[in-house]
């Protein structure tokens, strides 16, 4: 196999996956604090553990549903699996929607605002003009924005995790020994933090379009769990060496970097908010993506014009909210519901009836 084909196959899903979660899942770090850290340094690790296990798991079996039924948007795959009861799948995916822009557009202004004394609503519409822009060049131009990103995020992290190391190394063990692991907590935070995230995937089917096989479909899945959660647990250990501290930032990962050197701080910023960007652009283009398949069972295309048009309205929603609460307030109190209602509307259906479906074909 080629190597630009393997990479389309197997690799690229997961970078996509990993793209749309960080921005809204751990790029902040905020999201670290309330489901893991909150819980203890060592349980923290457990919990990212158990997500990364439940993310793989979901992603194969969603990947070869998708793949074998042509599921490559989130309104015909919820009615396949739902009914007419994919109609509350909807109301949920919506508001995570405007939830996480409106969490990455305040992170956004915030930090355009720290690095040069911008007002905070002038960064909001840096990251707004950004997706906008991915928005109107479609399916092509994302995957490889998303992918040429992520490598580079990889390499910030890691840089990042070793100067880390040399400049507070022994705290973050001394961290790592206060305390036994909370088996009872890990499990809590790792089932609500996978379950938030996993809501991403209806709106990145996309990606199965490039599978042909259950193998492909499958492994891509699989990897989807590493490929997302290594960031995470790099991001993780670093702000370990600022903890407890750490704990009641709003923007905790920044506040930990920040002591390790102006020039690193303004690489970690800038790479933060390529990943909102990705992330906001990830989500809209989902929500077009179910739109576009409405108008094609009725042979019309959802033309650049009205991708547009609706990605603004869905950004310019989620900023006055984001600006209305707050970014500890809507990540604190808007995420913990979310992801129960994700078990029970999206991803128990998927695990019972997708898997279900998946072995009859065997």
């Amino acid at each position: 196999m080629k190597v630009s084909l393997f990479y389309r196959k197997y690799l690229l899903p997961g970078l996509v996956f990993q793209s749309i979660v960080i921005g809204g899942g751990y790029g902040t770090g905020r999201e670290m604090i309330e489901f893991f850290m909150s819980k203890g340094p060592v349980t923290g690790y457990l919990g990212m553990l158990l997500t990364m296990v439940i993310w793989g798991l979901v992603m194969a079996v969603g990947f070869e549903l998708a793949r074998m039924e042509r599921l490559y948007d989130y309104r015909t795959m919820l009615r396949s699996l739902l009914g007419k009861g994919w109609v509350l799948f909807e109301v949920v995916f919506v508001s995570t929607l405007i939830l996480v822009i409106a969490v990455v557009g305040s992170a956004s202004g915030e930090i355009l605002h720290q690095m040069f004394g911008w007002p905070k609503f002038a960064g909001s519409g840096v990251m707004i003009l950004a997706i906008a822009l991915l928005v109107l060049k479609g399916t092509k131009w994302i995957e490889s924005a998303f992918s040429s990103w992520s490598f580079f995020l990889y390499a910030v992290y890691i840089v990042i995790f070793f100067f880390a190391l040399s400049a507070f190394g022994g705290r973050i063990l001394e961290n790592l020994r206060s305390g036994p692991p909370e088996f009872g907590a890990a499990l809590k935070g790792g089932l609500q933090y996978a379950a938030y995230n996993l809501g991403v995937l209806p709106a990145m089917l996309f990606v199965a379009r490039h599978f042909e096989t259950r193998k492909e479909a499958v492994t891509a899945g699989l990897l989807c769990g590493p490929l997302a959660i290594i960031p995470a647990v790099l991001i993780y250990s670093v702000m370990l060496g600022a903890y407890p501290e750490v704990l009641n930032e709003p923007l905790p990962a920044l506040f930990t970097i920040g002591p390790l050197g102006a020039f690193l701080s303004l690489v970690f910023q800038a790479t933060l908010l390529g990943t909102f960007i990705e992330t906001g652009t990830g989500l809209v283009h989902g929500f077009n993506e179910r739109v576009a398949g409405v108008l094609n069972e009725r042979n019309k295309a959802l033309q650049p014009a009205g991708r547009l048009a609706i990605g603004l309205l869905i950004l310019f929603t989620a900023l006055v909210i984001g600006n209305a609460f707050g970014l500890i307030s809507i990540i604190a109190k808007g995420y913990g519901y979310i992801t129960w209602a994700f078990w029970i509307i999206f991803l128990i259906p998927l695990l019972t009836i997708g898997t279900i479906r998946i072995i009859k074909k065997t």
